[in-house]
């Protein structure tokens, strides 16, 4: 047929470009059916009406429409900002950027002006975020809806004063929006402005009788400028009789903790944090104290919050001591569900890590885990990100001792020489059950994040039983062959030896991990994903010098036999069938072979098939045949040993 997909990929390019006689001509001499097919091909997701619209091409736009017949509210996805806005219809993307005189015709031709897209955002919408005045004026004055929000019950004046485009906000506000309306979090249009910095929106919505409402985490429009650091709204609004002493107060301690953490300035933190104590203490006024809690937290190596002037001033010269207020009022004030509590918590961790002050990363990184496993939904992503830092930090603490670990070094001296303990990533694992557990009482069953809770989980546990034995794996050493140069774990002199508190620990957790019995992509259990390479991401910190060419953490011989001796079925099979042989097989190397050996010892059955009639024998034949394809003739020995090894597992 004449309209293959290079023929719609270049009339594509020519509407999304501006090549209007171009495509004019190579369309004129098609027929009915075939310049349909054109209006309707997407390429990237966009049609050629879509693009030009997107892109300002206003003759090929009412030829598409006019003279082909393309429908107007014919969806499609479309880049803006970076950022892939599925479902936009033409009038949307015309809008959004600003093509006024594109607007009227599609409207004219009859489309939908409250059109939304698959977030539930509408044209004006999408004019308010870019400022597009007249087209808002018009879409407007056309029937379009500007109470209609977004998803996430954001609406036009909200995304308006975000934004900062004030002509926009004083327009909707003369049409009576409602500036009171709350988002699905809870924020109102003041909360929009107040974060953005715009002072002169912030004016004009309290001009016309905007309220200081809190959101759904307790934060004023005060709060939500402190915590951004934006010391100008600040300012104006506790100059305002519509803020309490308190407020002021909470503001002003609340803008110095974000003037240590987001600008690095502790001169102006401490300036602003004697000014609230100043209000606290202030001359014939009630003094409102500090709360007093008679407990401290190990995270803040047990600081209390300064509680007057003198003891304020015993911090000046101290750094750490600045750095540890800011937590502690942040926390106080914002609450520990705030996400900016966390985060600056993790935050402060990986300075401290930076810097090589380990203990203090993983003692600030414990709070902020035990945080959001009281405060959040389970498996929620920012949980599984602090697990996955875990992770990384381990793995680089690990790499890094103060003189590598030999043979001939004293257990003291080695013990020494490691950053950090078994007990530690024990202490992480039995938070990842925690995760576990909470995620099957909620009867959470999203693969993908069950996946990653239990990838992380079994790099934790790899990456401890490669630096440290437990009494099985010394025992069975001699039986269980480690010659070759495996990913299961370093030799046993480089190892450390688990005490038995540890190793019972140990096996505790992983026991009940696997009792749980949950399931990643394809209903791969615990053994499945611990014998899979291709599950593993590499774990290096993005911000540190890591060697890249490491043995993979998984699979692990150590941590396959603990699974095996706490119940794992090691004939288990996923949603295709395959046991964990079968994916030993598809993916072997022969650092595979003292695993695959165990799997077989402990009664994994070698002629399993799995959805594909496929046993664990064939496609092992299959890996070694395309090894032996691409290998020279040097190493045509090594891998006929290697073949040679497996094939003595198979019937005569």
């Amino acid at each position: 047929m004449f309209l293959n997909h290079s023929v719609f990929e270049a009339i594509f390019k020519l509407a999304s470009n501006g090549r209007f006689i171009r495509l004019k001509a190579f369309l004129e001499a098609r027929t009915h059916e075939e310049i349909q097919m054109v209006t309707k091909f997407k390429f990237g997701g966009a049609t050629p009406l879509i693009m030009a619209c997107r892109n300002g091409h206003r003759e090929i736009v009412e030829y598409l429409v006019r003279q082909c017949g393309a429908d107007v509210e014919e969806t499609g996805a479309v880049m803006f900002d970076h950022e892939t806005v599925e479902g936009a219809p033409p009038l949307w993307c015309a809008s959004a950027a600003g093509h006024l005189d594109i607007v009227r015709f599609l409207v004219e031709a009859g489309a939908q002006v409250n059109s939304k897209t698959r977030t539930n955002s509408t044209p004006l919408r999408a004019a308010c975020f870019d400022g597009h005045f007249g087209v808002v004026k018009y879409l407007v004055e056309h029937g379009a809806d500007f109470e209609v929000s977004n998803r996430h019950g954001h609406t036009c004046l909200m995304i308006a004063c975000y934004k900062g485009h004030y002509k926009i906000v004083k327009y909707l506000l003369s049409l009576k929006a409602d500036m009171n309306r709350k988002s699905s979090k809870g924020n109102t249009a003041l909360h929009d402005c107040a974060e953005a910095g715009s002072i002169e929106i912030l004016k004009l919505l309290l001009s016309h009788g905007a309220r200081m409402d809190v959101d759904s985490y307790g934060m004023t429009p005060l709060l939500a400028a402190a915590v951004v650091g934006h010391q100008h709204i600040v300012e104006y609004l506790i100059g305002l009789n519509i803020v309490s002493r308190k407020e002021k107060i909470d503001s002003l301690e609340l803008l110095g903790a974000t003037y240590v953490d987001r600008k690095k300035d502790m001169v102006s933190a401490v300036e602003l944090w004697q000014r609230a104590m100043d209000l606290r203490y202030k001359e014939g006024e009630p003094h409102i104290s500090k709360p007093h809690s008679p407990h401290t937290i190990d995270a803040y190596e047990h600081a209390r919050e300064v509680f007057d002037p003198d003891s304020l001033a015993d911090i000046v010269a101290d750094p750490d001591a600045i750095k540890n207020q800011a937590l502690l009022i942040r926390e106080r004030i914002l609450g520990p569900a705030h996400p900016d509590t966390i985060y600056f918590l993790r935050y402060r961790g990986a300075m401290y890590a930076d810097a090589g002050k380990f203990s203090r990363c993983i003692s600030l990184w414990n709070y902020a885990l035990d945080m959001q496993q009281a405060m959040l939904e389970p498996l929620n992503h920012m949980t599984l990100s602090t697990f996955y830092s875990f992770s990384e930090l381990f793995e680089y603490m690990l790499s890094e001792k103060s003189n590598p670990a030999t043979p001939t070094l004293p257990e003291q001296q080695r013990r020494r020489d490691l950053l950090i303990t078994a007990d530690e990533m024990i202490t992480i694992l039995d938070k990842c059950l925690l995760e576990a557990r909470s995620a099957r009482k909620y009867n959470i069953t999203d693969e993908t994040l069950l996946q990653r809770l239990i990838t992380l989980s079994l790099n934790i546990s790899s990456l401890l039983l490669t630096h440290w034995s437990d009494s099985s794996s010394t025992s069975s050493s001699s039986s269980t062959s480690t010659s070759s140069n495996t990913s299961t774990s370093s030799t046993q002199d480089d190892r450390l030896e688990m005490s038995q508190e540890e190793q019972t620990r140990l096996y505790k957790t992983l026991f009940e991990l696997l009792k749980l019995n949950l399931r990643g992509s394809d209903a791969k259990s615990l053994l499945h994903l611990s014998c899979h390479s291709s599950y593993t991401s590499p774990l290096a910190p993005h911000n540190i010098a890591y060697k890249s060419l490491r043995p993979p953490l998984i699979p692990n011989l150590d941590l396959t036999r603990i699974l095996l001796r706490v119940g794992a079925d090691p004939n288990d099979t996923d949603a295709q069938g395959n046991t964990a042989l079968h994916l030993l097989a598809q993916n072997y190397t022969q650092s595979h072979l003292p695993v695959i050996q165990l799997l077989l010892n402990a009664g994994a059955h070698y002629d399993t098939l799995n959805a594909h009639r496929s046993s664990f024998i064939t496609l092992l034949q299959v890996q070694l045949n395309s090894s032996l394809a691409h290998s020279t003739s040097d190493n045509n020995n090594n891998n006929n040993n290697k073949y040679n090894t497996i094939l003595q597992f198979t019937p005569n």
